[in-house]
């Protein structure tokens, strides 16, 4: 196992996409009855990217993005929100950034992901290959990055020249079926990463997923800690988490709110563990700090601008009774 101290750098490569989300607004409005729409940053890396920079990390992107409106709409967004973009590729042809029509509604929630062609599967190997691992102190990647080729190969050969210049590699399992050629691909594929990487998050779906049957999510969590990941996280909603070391488990509650939407929390909840982990604190007060963002970004509209800062945080912390008790 890679040593985990190295994310105290606070400095982040992250693989994976970037795109538009659009909300029918006002909040509560149904998309079939939108006449207008709030445009926003989207793609959970890019969110994870700006949810680290909001707690004062530095990161930078490595995709591609359509050479098109949306694409330069996708990368301007990621400057302005502190993100290095050195490393974000433009792409001609056919291929198309990722486009979601999200509603800010919980009940009868609708989000419609538009992905024929992703910009973001160009990525390439010669693309991860130009990449400085050095400069950085930990690889961030998630799991929509291995869905399709080229980009599933760039992936695996950032994770061994990351690997090669110390970083720790944290995966967001971040399963969407729609990305992939079949669920055996996809069991495979995630397989593999999960046993080269050090921090591992995900929700009992997924790990469900990961494990090949209903029920068997949090053995296979269990068995990931045991055989190399330093950290896993086994997220359940409502329910809380387990976290999972080697050598301990333990299991948290959630930071209860009346949410607008049910987007966004898992983006939120990676930025700000991270960035806890990054600031020296310690695992438990990493993970309830990191559920803490996810509550706040299902209160607000949009995933991207949704996520808080380091003093709203606080704010947030100091003014709600506390997680439930699990």
């Amino acid at each position: 196992m890679t040593d985990l101290a190295r994310i105290a750098r606070n400095n982040f490569v992250i693989i994976g996409r970037a795109g538009m989300d659009l909300y029918p607004e006002p909040p509560g409005t149904k998309t079939e009855e939108a006449t207008q729409f709030f445009a926003c940053l989207g793609g959970s890396s890019a969110n994870i990217g700006v949810a680290i920079t909001r707690h004062g990390g530095a990161a930078a992107l490595v995709t591609s993005v359509a050479d098109d409106a949306i694409g330069r709409f996708s990368v301007n967004q990621l400057t302005n929100y502190g993100i290095d973009t050195k490393h974000v590729k433009s792409v001609g042809g056919e291929a198309r950034n990722t486009l979601a029509v999200v509603e800010t509604r919980v009940e009868d929630h609708q989000s419609v992901i538009y992905r024929n062609g992703a910009a973001d599967f160009q990525m390439t190997v010669e693309d991860v290959e130009a990449v400085d691992y050095s400069a950085y102190g930990a690889l961030i990647t998630t799991g929509t990055v291995l869905a399709a080729e080229p980009s599933r190969s760039a992936a695996f050969r950032a994770f061994d020249l990351a690997r090669q210049a110390g970083l720790p590699l944290i995966f967001d399992v971040d399963y969407r079926p729609y990305s992939w050629p079949s669920p055996e691909v996809a069991a495979e594929t995630y397989s593999r990463a999960g046993a080269v990487c050090d921090v591992i998050v995900g929700n009992d779906v997924e790990f469900d997923f990961m494990a090949g049957g209903a029920d068997k999510g949090l053995d296979k969590a269990r068995d990931l800690a045991r055989s190399g990941a330093g950290i896993v996280v086994y997220k359940m909603g409502e329910n809380g988490a387990f976290t999972l070391t080697r050598d301990d488990e333990f299991r948290t509650g959630i930071y209860s709110v009346a949410a607008l939407k049910p987007t966004g929390a898992g983006d939120a909840f990676m930025g700000g563990f991270i960035a806890s982990l990054a600031a020296g604190l310690d695992l438990r007060e990493s993970v309830f700090r990191g559920s803490a963002c996810a509550a706040i970004v299902v209160t607000r509209v949009g995933c991207a601008p949704a996520m808080p800062t380091t003093s709203e945080l606080e704010e947030f912390l100091s003014s709600h009774p506390g997680p439930t008790n699990p």
